[in-house]
């Protein structure tokens, strides 16, 4: 488990090292960083969901499930270009944060811990994971507030609004693993270590920043 949990955790600072670079540079490159995103997943989408809906049900809805994953993902793309220009990076950055923390406390939760299974569509997920994941979700808004990069006070409001992000982030996680399960296929590609595709890394995300978009929009936080 910790090897794997490593594996995992380095993954994440990797990719958060990353993102935080593309972010902090300017507008463009985080637009293009973003699309690459959008392209690849896209493509890994497409490819797990071949089994069943291309092979097994002989393309019967298969464009369909394309369909919806195009207009899945164009709805995450254009979240994150406003929340980004109309609010600012440092935000943006920290839902992602957020995002992260949500899935290495699921993680960790999950192994160290056990128990009684989420849900039948993910069989790893457990009811102490998803806890897990909403405790680690706080931390990022400790973490920003102790360095001054954002204007979100230690409130029960901002605490909530975390665990908001996490409800969101684990909800993408399950309908990602509900169509792999469907297709039965372990990852949705392999150019991660320790997540599997890049779509296995940012499904809790590509659903959490439209729903934070929402939330803002509305003025719901």
């Amino acid at each position: 488990m910790y090897k794997e949990l490593k594996k995992r955790i380095l993954t994440s600072i990797f990719l958060l090292s990353l993102a935080i670079l593309t972010i902090i540079l300017n507008e463009i490159i985080f637009a293009f960083s973003i699309f690459i995103v959008f392209i690849i997943c896209f493509q890994e989408w497409s490819d797990i969901n071949v089994p069943y809906f291309f092979i097994k049900r002989k393309k019967k809805g298969f464009v369909q499930i394309k369909i919806l994953g195009l207009i899945y993902l164009f709805i995450f793309f254009l979240s994150s270009l406003i929340l980004y220009t109309n609010i600012s990076a440092v935000f943006f950055l920290f839902v992602l944060f957020v995002c992260s923390s949500s899935d290495i406390g699921g993680y960790f939760f999950g192994k160290l811990i056990g128990g009684k299974k989420l849900t039948k569509i993910s069989p790893n997920k457990t009811i102490s994971g998803s806890i897990g994941s909403f405790i680690f979700s706080t931390f990022p808004l400790f973490f920003f507030n102790y360095l001054n990069l954002i204007d979100l006070s230690f409130s029960l409001k901002n605490l909530l609004f975390c665990i908001i992000i996490s409800l969101f982030s684990q909800t993408g996680d399950l309908l990602i693993s509900h169509f792999k399960r469907l297709n039965k296929v372990k990852d949705t590609g392999s150019i991660l270590p320790g997540h599997g595709g890049l779509l296995d890394r940012v499904d809790g995300m590509i659903f959490a920043i439209p729903g934070v978009y929402i939330l803002k929009v509305t003025q719901i936080f």
